[in-house]
């Protein structure tokens, strides 16, 4: 029998040699066998069909965001995949570069089988977990179950001594860790997210976070089943903790992006953006739309969510012109971060799409 590499499979079938790999792995290529550090396939193999867009989701292996994150998209699922545009076969890779909680993330990996996803965040602390879940779940869900361990006895005066020596803790790694802690500094993240008060993440202008101790009476600190099934699906995801802009080398006409920045706040004092120490005001805004309208002229399908200003001003049309050249989409959200009571609980959002 004679055999073709990988890269030849991918030639001939007009799929990427990275998908050949993943296909052979699955052993959904008959033959196909590793000889040293490569895939040989058997020259008269057939393509498998395409499974990614039928793909069956065992419910125990469903995942779900690991983090607690303000701005979520979870409740909005239903709305954001009606835009998933991987039927055509054309769109096989994924990128969002604000990736936050990654609701919309987690939701395309369970669903689709990718040929590349890059998801970046200029939040350090927030990258670097995702990083240490991939490749350190292990000696994270270790240290995990020692905070709860730890945690869960303690009345509330010791918890609350307990909570604020590790959020000390993390800040010392913050502002003055090495490499080597970490994945202690992503532990500590997960430990301070789910104990502190409603899972926020906030820093001051110092870049110490500081949100106070949340009541919540048995919290699970370290959710192992779904850390692990988290490791797994980010194993093939590149990471990068860096500015939005950065993702232009990764986009191109086979791309689906998922843009879900810093909200525009809805008042001057409803500023609830500092998950880092720098500000998305208005012309960074603007900035972004720049970017999107470059990464549309490469053919990219783009989907980009805010907040609608209509909420506190119905003649407020900053997105509208803004994004005049693409769908406006108003959806309702439940949002309950705010000082004002009234721009609490049901509220409209914006989903913008190029197409």
């Amino acid at each position: 029998m004679t055999y073709i590499s990988a890269k030849e499979a991918a030639e001939k079938w007009g799929i990427s040699q990275r998908r050949v790999a993943v296909l052979c792995s699955e052993h959904r290529i008959v033959g196909a066998s590793m000889v040293g550090n490569m895939w040989i396939i058997p020259d008269n193999a057939e393509k498998p069909a395409d499974a990614r867009i039928t793909r069956y989701i065992d419910n125990c292996k469903r995942v779900k965001p690991f983090l607690k994150w303000a701005g979520g998209k979870g409740q909005l699922i239903s709305e954001i995949e009606q835009y998933y545009p991987f039927g055509d076969g054309k769109i096989t890779k994924y990128a969002e570069p604000f990736v936050g909680g990654g609701a919309v993330l987690f939701d395309i990996l369970d669903k689709y089988d990718l040929d590349e996803v890059y998801i970046s965040d200029i939040n350090a602390e927030l990258i670097n977990t995702y990083i240490k879940i991939r490749d350190n779940a292990d000696e994270l869900i270790n240290l995990l179950y020692r905070y709860q361990n730890e945690y869960i006895p303690l009345a509330t005066a010791d918890r609350k001594s307990y909570y604020i020596s590790k959020r000390e803790r993390f800040n010392e790694l913050k502002i003055n860790g090495d490499e080597a802690e970490n994945t202690e500094k992503a532990a500590l993240m997960i430990f301070l997210n789910k104990t502190c008060f409603n899972g926020l993440y906030r820093v001051n202008r110092k870049g110490l976070f500081n949100v106070p101790m949340g009541a919540y009476k048995n919290p699970l600190i370290c959710d192992e089943n779904n850390l692990r099934t988290v490791s797994d699906k980010l194993k093939n995801v590149e990471i990068v903790c860096g500015d939005y802009t950065e993702s232009e080398m990764f986009i191109d006409e086979h791309t689906f992006v998922y843009f879900d920045p810093p909200y525009r706040p809805l008042t001057e004092t409803a500023s609830f953006t500092a998950y880092t120490e720098n500000l998305f005001d208005d012309e960074r805004q603007i900035e972004l739309a720049r970017f999107v309208e470059a990464m549309n002229k490469k053919g990219a399908k783009i989907v980009i969510s805010n907040s609608d200003p209509k909420n506190s001003s119905t003649d407020d049309n900053f997105f509208d012109e803004l994004y005049k050249e693409h769908n406006i989409k108003r959806v309702q959200a439940t949002r309950m971060i705010n000082c004002n009571s009234e721009l609490r609980g049901k509220l409209s959002e914006l989903l913008i799409a190029n197409y």
